[in-house]
């Protein structure tokens, strides 16, 4: 799978572990919980657990059914994270005495509604990498201080794609009738990440019109990317790297509805004061399409799919996101570089890390 980088130096031999020490991830809620209500809200800290390992562990404990849970997003296995999570409280009592060795209740609140996924804000991180020198140690002050002003492509991570890298390839076998996956969850999620692909490898062209137009004169931008030389001229007035061509989807940020780009002066100058952002399109039906340049661009990278759009629910996705919140410092002694910084939900703190490091996950 081709993966373009956005900044601009040399790989770094830095270690990075997602241990509970190096790898802390906080849920940033999206509204305050009114504190009454008939929802116990706990906040919960987990170690070393997937979000469904812990719920399962609860469950047994108070007798609910994992389904009466609610929760915002699921959270890694590896490392430390907190979250919220809902259920009746009629069970509030069975829980009080819960004790689990990777798993504590922080504390308690109510709330009138069930917590739903996707009532989350964005995570908070904190990072911490280890075997890193000064000279690297400055190129990551560098690249975050760049990350923070400019932002970074909101790839899809490793996650999607499994420990082989090919869960997409699955997903393509099974739109196309060559494979046969019966559990429904197995289904989708390899679909998922099928379309998770496709986008990735579409963001992957944005970026590289990003580094040619940069890099090259205007004729020579104009004949490696097939453009007129006046759309390469207006292209490189844009003053932000990641391109908007006319056409193209966008979206209001954070929160918001997706649109189709018609004024490009009035767009970019949103896009640069983070009032909107651009959409990737993950392939499928009742999803808004680009139009005239930017969709031929689109169709080229997703023909493939085409034959199975019936079979997809389609949506649109941040193409670029923002770090907020940014903090850092080099602990020479320790050769440890420490970080914070929040990213909105749907965005993965790996990918920021692999941006970093111009490492992929599989070479950390």
């Amino acid at each position: 799978m081709k993966r373009l980088f956005f900044l601009n130096h040399s790989p770094m031999d830095v270690l990075f572990t997602k241990s509970s020490s190096d790898f802390v991830v906080n849920e940033i809620p999206l509204y305050e919980f009114s504190g009454d209500g008939e929802h116990l809200v706990l906040h919960v800290r987990k170690k070393d657990l997937t979000t469904w390992q812990m719920i399962q562990k609860l469950s047994e404990y108070c007798g609910a059914k994992t389904r009466d849970f609610g929760y915002a997003g699921l959270k890694d296995k590896d490392g430390m994270t907190t979250q919220y999570i809902s259920v009746h409280k009629s069970f509030e009592a069975k829980l009080e005495n819960f004790s689990d060795d990777k798993i504590k209740i922080i504390k308690k609140t109510y709330h009138n509604n069930k917590i739903r996924m996707g009532h989350l804000k964005g995570n908070r991180f904190f990072i911490r990498l280890k075997r890193v020198n000064k000279v690297d140690a400055q190129k990551l002050s560098n690249g975050l201080k760049t990350l923070q002003k400019e932002g970074f492509p909101n790839f899809f991570g490793y996650q999607r794609f499994g420990r082989d890298g090919d869960n997409y390839v699955l997903g393509r076998e099974i739109l196309s009738g060559k494979r046969v996956e019966r559990k429904r969850k197995m289904k989708d999620f390899f679909i998922s990440a099928y379309q998770s692909y496709l986008f990735n490898t579409w963001l992957s062209k944005r970026i590289e019109i990003g580094h040619i137009l940069e890099s090259f004169s205007d004729s020579d931008a104009s004949k490696a990317l097939g453009f007129d030389i006046s759309l390469v001229k207006e292209l490189k007035k844009q003053p932000h790297f990641l391109k908007i061509l006319e056409g193209d989807v966008a979206h209001h940020y954070p929160v918001g509805k997706p649109f189709v780009c018609e004024d490009l002066v009035v767009e970019v100058e949103r896009f640069n004061k983070r009032e909107t952002t651009l959409t990737g399109w993950l392939p499928g039906g009742r999803s808004m399409r680009c139009e005239g340049f930017a969709k031929n661009m689109e169709d080229e990278i997703y023909a493939e799919s085409m034959p199975f759009i019936s079979k997809m629910d389609g949506a649109r996705r941040f193409a670029w996101a923002f770090l907020d919140d940014v903090e850092y410092a080099y602990k020479e002694e320790e050769n440890w570089f420490e970080m914070h910084f929040s990213l909105p939900k749907g965005s993965y703190a790996t990918v920021v890390i692999e941006e970093l490091t111009h490492t992929l996950k599989s070479d950390l």
